[in-house]
């Protein structure tokens, strides 16, 4: 995942999984440490001999957009499914992450109603195609749609058992309508849930609070486990574990970290 951290004073851009910070090679062991960390992977990582036997790992399912498929997807999972058996923390052995945006009017697809794969979407937001105010629940629909094409075109078998994260940075198209980016990520959480899978949300505050801001307690997304990115050490990623959470009523579950030019992961308490 790329992560994008801005402050009033600096710009810096983290390219998670690209950028090598000196800690050896991408197939070096995870650090040592007492307590175990998880990896996550996803296209940039296609072709590099990963550790073995990670605490836990996450895959990412699409090749950096939306709409794309990791052409890697299914050697990474295989690779995934060596973590250990029972799992070594509170994490799920394999979890997933898939990229999210809303493109609008300027993506390569939009939808014109509430109905996708077959099926007739109930829609919080109104009538996409409706031409009445109904930018966010087409918004809903283009976020459920991508979810349904992970979850049923990109290679993975038994979706529903999966806690599928939603990987929210700026890199990808979003809507300065902050409330139609909110029903989009809904629109998401609203497949995953609808098929029994598990539901998380992947960012910085920062980030969120550009794409999605915040976000109504009686929203879908409130609740949501956290995964929060940007440390650049175990000990700063164990200290983000009490960090806010990205939505009302969540916990942050996790902290992401580089070492070695890998995205380690830290499972919160």
């Amino acid at each position: 995942m790329a992560i994008r951290v801005l402050t009033k004073l600096a710009s810096a851009a983290i390219t998670l999984g690209l950028v090598l910070l000196g800690g050896g090679p991408a197939g070096a062991a995870p650090p040592r440490t007492s307590e175990p960390t998880g990896i996550d992977v996803s296209w940039p990582q296609c072709g590099k001999t990963l550790p073995k036997q990670p605490a836990f790992a996450i895959v990412g399912v699409n090749n950096g957009l939306a709409n794309t498929t990791n052409p890697c997807l299914a050697a990474q999972l295989a690779w995934a499914n060596t973590a250990p058996n029972p799992p070594l923390t509170a994490q799920p052995r394999v979890a997933l992450y898939v990229n999210t945006a809303n493109p609008g009017l300027q993506g390569s697809w939009w939808p014109s109603s509430n109905s996708y794969g077959g099926a007739d979407v109930a829609n919080p937001y109104g009538v996409c195609g409706s031409g009445t105010d109904d930018f966010k629940a087409c918004s809903y629909m283009y976020g459920y749609a991508k979810a349904y094409d992970d979850a049923t075109i990109r290679g993975v078998d038994n979706p529903q058992n999966y806690l599928w994260w939603l990987d929210v940075e700026t890199g990808n198209s979003w809507q300065p309508d902050k409330a139609a980016n909110v029903a989009d990520l809904e629109g998401m959480a609203a497949y995953f849930k609808s098929i029994n899978a598990k539901v998380g949300l992947y960012s910085t505050a920062y980030q969120w609070s550009q794409i999605a801001g915040t976000v109504p307690a009686g929203s879908p997304l409130a609740g949501l486990p956290s995964w929060l990115a940007g440390a650049r050490s175990l000990t700063s990623a164990k200290s983000n574990c009490s960090s806010p959470a990205l939505t009302p009523g969540s916990r942050v579950a996790l902290t992401q970290y580089i070492s070695g030019g890998l995205d380690y992961n830290y499972s919160c308490p």
